[in-house]
């Protein structure tokens, strides 16, 4: 069972990558990927292109990115998104949720946290 891969959008608390990658996860910052201001399509295009889920605070526009995936029949490895909440919040709910999955189960879905 391989755990998943993470990218984690600029939108999201600076500092979620590392605790994530100190909790044994393999995880990347749009700001650490010198990635910021990057468009949702293409953040999503390179979260893919790393074979990692994104996470990120921007719900709407990534449901749709989601859907149009869904409907082209392109894969993805993974959205995940949540209303602005805590760091602490945040952290805890994503560690909860990689624990529970493995890779594949993230694999062309969408995760509310």
């Amino acid at each position: 069972m391989a755990k998943p891969k993470i990218f984690v959008d600029e939108d999201v608390h600076d500092g979620l990558a590392a605790a994530l990658r100190r909790a044994g996860f393999d995880a990347i910052s749009a700001r650490e990927a010198g990635r910021k201001e990057v468009p949702d399509p293409q953040q999503l295009e390179f979260a893919i292109s790393q074979s990692r889920a994104i996470l990120s605070f921007n719900m709407v526009d990534y449901e749709v990115l989601a859907e149009q995936y869904f409907v082209e029949s392109r894969e993805h490895f993974g959205i995940i998104v949540s209303p602005r909440r805590s760091f602490r919040e945040i952290f805890h709910r994503l560690l909860k949720l990689l624990e529970e999955c493995d890779e594949m189960d993230l694999k062309n879905q969408i995760y509310y946290l």
